[in-house]
């Protein structure tokens, strides 16, 4: 919307406007040079999508998608098919015969489709404008700073168009059912012994102090340390709307390059963690069977008073069938550390039945984004340089400590998120 001002003639709008400022003009109610030095305020809505992400990171492989007039075509048969879907619920809802579960079942799948209705709805009204802003200059075809201003319009509107569309089409993509539940994070030391337990604490931490901001719930649920005080593995259950969803792309080997504290001569080792990112289960989800668990209880070892040391409250759980095994010893209670090492245990058996079910993922994904796999290499922390660089999308960032503080984290998160995104559209491009 533009607002034009000349004395005592005021324009409020942007397309009924046009052809009533079209109309003032050829009247010489309102001049070309007041029109060129007017006060101009622009109102648009401002639309969060991946454009933004896109202009925020950009790096070659990140380019903005582009929608083809098939893909347009398909996605407004899409389109069409929720707003008729919308309409005849909203005339079911206005019957008064509904029973009260009809009338639940029905208003339920109307609230679902709100968001896309609301989309659409807005991507209609562009479109209007946008027709309408053709038709302004069609008729104004001798007049240079009306096609001027008009044209302006109209590419923005049809910029405004394209966006709506990508947010609709996003809205349409398949959606993985695991992305909103809650995450077994798994943290362990890999290659440089005594310097890599160290790093796999400072990670674990750093995902604790993530989730803070955030607002997650974070739940160690077992820590092995090291001589050190490092930490050898380290599990924690992270609680909270949409938390796999978001850290999934945490999962593979995380690369640190820093003088070690136990480096006398001040050299640069390289040392390495890997990060599982699981999305919790029940035993319900994976169906699991009593017959199908090994159950050990033993006298756990290390911290946690003689108490710890003199009970078997220290949990072993075996799944015969899968070979997975858990052991738990971090509770004074061989009832708390049996209900941590089943958690754990539904997490790992689960995402074997979803890479099961998702070995079909686009060979594009996988080049680009990666596996998921823990052996996979995803990310160096270069503590000299003060750097993080993550060889995925090829983002490096110079806060390191504000990355290790999980201030900075979601730099990279939300660049995986949008090559996800950018990746689904392609594929869906090319069915």
């Amino acid at each position: 919307m533009r607002l034009w001002r000349n004395g005592n003639v005021t324009i409020l709008g942007s397309i009924k406007s046009w052809k009533s400022l079209l109309d003032l003009k050829r009247k010489d109610q309102i001049s070309t040079a007041a029109l060129s030095t007017s006060t101009v305020t622009t109102s648009r809505r401002r639309i969060p999508t991946v454009f933004n992400l896109v202009r925020l990171y950009s790096t070659e492989e990140l380019q903005q998608p582009q929608l083809s007039v098939d893909l347009i075509k398909m996605m407004e048969q899409r389109l069409s098919s929720i707003e008729n879907r919308n309409a005849h619920l909203q005339r079911f809802l206005n019957q008064p015969e509904l029973t009260p579960s009809e009338y639940s079942t029905a208003n339920k799948e109307l609230k679902k489709l709100r968001d896309s209705v609301d989309l659409i709805t807005e991507l209609r009204a562009k479109q209007k404008e946008i027709q309408e802003l053709k038709s302004v200059l069609s008729e104004c075809q001798d007049d240079k700073d009306m096609q001027k201003m008009a044209s302006e319009e109209l590419s923005e509107a049809t910029e405004g168009e394209k966006e709506l569309q990508l947010l609709l089409l996003k809205s349409l993509l398949p959606k993985d059912d695991a992305d909103e539940r809650d995450s077994i994070l798994e943290v362990r030391a890999g290659t440089g012994g005594e310097e890599a337990s160290l790093f796999a604490m400072d990670i674990f931490k750093m995902y604790e102090k993530y989730s803070a901001k955030k607002g997650w719930k974070y739940e160690v649920l077992e820590i092995a340390e090291s001589d050190l005080k490092g930490y050898k593995e380290a599990i924690a259950s992270i609680s909270g709307s949409g938390v796999y969803g978001k850290l999934k792309f945490e999962s593979g080997i995380h690369r640190v390059q820093r003088v070690p504290v136990t480096e006398k001569g001040g050299r640069v080792h390289t040392s390495a963690v890997s990060v599982a990112i699981l999305p919790q289960a029940d035993q319900l989800d994976v169906k699991l069977r009593n017959e199908d668990l090994k159950i050990d209880t033993y006298r756990s070892g290390g911290s946690g008073g003689q108490h710890a040391n003199t009970t078997n409250s220290a949990v072993r759980i075996t799944h015969v069938p899968s070979g997975i095994t858990v052991s738990i010893q971090d509770e004074r209670s061989q009832h708390m550390n049996k209900a941590k090492a089943l958690k754990i245990l539904c997490a790992k058996l689960y995402e074997i039945e979803r890479l099961r079910f998702q070995s079909s993922r686009s060979k594009l994904r996988l080049e680009q984004i990666g596996s998921g796999d823990r052996s996979e290499r995803i990310r160096t922390y270069n503590f000299p340089q003060g750097r993080v660089t993550d060889h995925r999308v090829g983002i490096t960032t110079h806060s390191l400590d504000d990355v290790m503080q999980g201030e900075d984290l979601d730099t990279f998160i939300d660049a995986l998120l949008l090559r996800e995104e950018m990746d689904a559209i392609t594929s869906f491009s090319s069915t």
